[in-house]
């Protein structure tokens, strides 16, 4: 039987970073939203022993894909064995809305779906903590979107407390240019040394992503892209970029703005979201 499921985009609502780990890593701040918006996957789960992505994403090889990755992860997970599919396998498509590094979690969210998905259509009975746990394997925002709760991540991004933040509408703008984290991080410009502080006290000061000069530094799209938006409501970079949010109170003032929006500038209206979109679909399924 084929099913379909979610793969929401996520937003950080604000991110800072309070310093580095001795392996490079930097240690991080963030609060993370979910989007009711995302990418869609199609999953039909066969007794093959073979997981395949039958819409492959031009420039990137299956074996590289975190969707086949993250499959290939449970399938060989002791669990995976006692199920019902004597050879768990599964064909999978993919429909993608999400920009390919935009900041927007489309890779990490694929993985957590594909682990969620497949934990239920191949009964391996794995809970959402050893789910996340398998997910931090292939990145530290996936046992965020795993887990399906809007969270404060401190650390790496793995330590994750669940958090209530307003649910703004937002107008999400996306830069025609992928910006790679590695250029952020380089820059020696990159403000490191944010003070820790409570949750309790961030949400309570105007929020601000520490990459966001570095981003418009590097890249005139993201400058032109912010700058025109700012002329009508808060706005900041998600992530390392490149894609850029405008918060709301009303899903009509954000499609005002996204009517009034030049040639040059491509994006959508979306929710933010506490619960996940894929918590929907899995209570659905069940």
């Amino acid at each position: 039987m084929i099913h379909r499921w979610p793969s929401p985009g996520k937003l950080n609502l604000f991110l800072y970073i309070t310093g580095r780990r001795a392996d490079g890593y930097h240690l991080l701040q963030t609060l993370f939203q979910f989007l009711d918006y995302g990418d869609q996957l199609t999953i039909e789960p066969v007794n093959t022993g073979v997981v395949r992505l039958l819409t492959p994403l031009p420039g990137v090889a299956a074996k590289d894909n975190l969707i086949v990755r993250a499959a290939e992860l449970l399938r060989r997970h002791p669990l995976a064995a006692k199920n019902k599919f004597s050879r768990p396998g599964a064909d999978i498509w993919l429909e993608k809305r999400l920009p390919m590094g935009g900041g927007l979690g489309g890779g990490s969210s694929n993985a957590a779906t594909v682990l969620v998905a497949l934990n239920n259509l191949w009964q391996c009975g794995l809970d959402n903590m050893e789910l996340a746990r398998l997910g931090l394997c292939l990145g530290a925002d996936v046992p965020v979107f795993v887990r399906g709760r809007a969270a404060f991540a401190e650390g790496i991004g793995e330590i994750l407390t669940p958090a209530s933040p307003p649910e703004k509408w937002y107008l999400v703008a996306m830069p025609p240019v992928s910006v790679s984290t590695p250029v952020i991080f380089a820059d020696p410009a990159l403000k490191r040394d944010s003070p820790a502080r409570s949750l309790e006290t961030l949400l309570r000061e105007p929020f601000q992503n520490v990459c966001e000069p570095i981003a418009r530094k590097h890249f005139y799209e993201v400058e032109q892209h912010l700058s025109w938006l700012l002329e009508y409501a808060p706005s900041r970079l998600t992530g390392t970029g490149a894609c850029v949010f405008a918060e709301f109170d009303t899903e009509t003032d954000a499609r005002q703005v996204l009517e009034q929006a030049p040639a040059w500038m491509h994006g959508f209206v979306t929710r933010g979201v506490n619960v996940s979109p894929l918590y929907d679909a899995l209570a659905g399924a069940n």
